[in-house]
């Protein structure tokens, strides 16, 4: 009876064969490490913006936002508020020259604002994609590591055969078995890192648009209250 243990068959297979499962171990070992960490990165994003929001809204005015707002965050839209905060700031000191502009040139001075807020919007997606190449790479590359394992055991089968010159069943089988370890590790590699990629790329989209929804919402904020107060 053939043994499939998996560390028996590992042992009993050829020096190429253990590299490239030791290879598609090291693939599958950071890439659940990436997964472990972005879990960690949106759970927490998750509930330090639903809390930065709701705080935003029953805040007094702007400033009383600001002074609530920790530096140490992971809400997105908490850090693009930051830098849209400190860049009305220095338009406030300019108070004088907008003052001698028109209304809709006081409005024009809120894109230094926007480019602010973006640039920020754009350094936290950065961080949010952050090591999700390498779960594609690993989705796209592994089963072809792994196919490159079973080629290659299949061929060490076939030159036992030529030694030993005998085609049986219990020559060929153990070889062929151990060679093809090497196509399913490589697939229980890359199904995983292919669900995560696409999981994770997901739940990015979601964080943009909510960043942009509330860039947009304040943005409107601050035009709205310059029309009304006249700064």
């Amino acid at each position: 009876m053939l043994d499939f243990n998996i560390l028996t068959i590992f042992w009993n297979a050829g020096l190429t064969v253990k590299l490239v499962l030791l290879l598609l171990l090291a693939f599958s070992g950071y890439s659940w490490y990436i997964v472990y960490e972005k879990f960690r990165l949106f759970r927490r994003s998750r509930q330090e913006s639903a809390e930065f929001v709701e705080m935003f809204w029953n805040a007094a005015d702007l400033k009383e936002a600001r002074q609530k707002t920790p530096e140490e965050t992971r809400s997105p839209e908490a850090l693009v508020f930051i830098q849209g905060y400190n860049e009305l700031k220095k338009l406030k000191l300019s108070r004088q020259k907008l003052r001698a502009e028109t209304i809709p040139g006081r409005i024009a001075g809120l894109d230094t604002v926007e480019r602010a807020m973006n640039r920020a919007e754009a350094q936290v997606m950065a961080r949010f994609r952050r090591s999700l190449p390498f779960l594609a790479t690993t989705g796209s590359s592994t089963p072809f590591i792994g196919l490159f394992g079973t080629v290659w055991g299949i061929m060490a089968s076939f030159h036992e055969i030529g030694f030993s010159g005998s085609a049986s069943l219990a020559v060929v089988a153990p070889g062929i078995s151990e060679a093809l370890v090497a196509t399913a590790a490589g697939l229980f590699v890359a199904i995983p890192a292919v669900i995560f990629y696409n999981y994770f790329s997901h739940l990015i989209a979601d964080v943009e648009n909510d960043t942009r929804s509330f860039i947009d919402d304040f943005l409107n904020l601050i035009e709205r209250e310059m029309l009304a107060s006249g700064e």
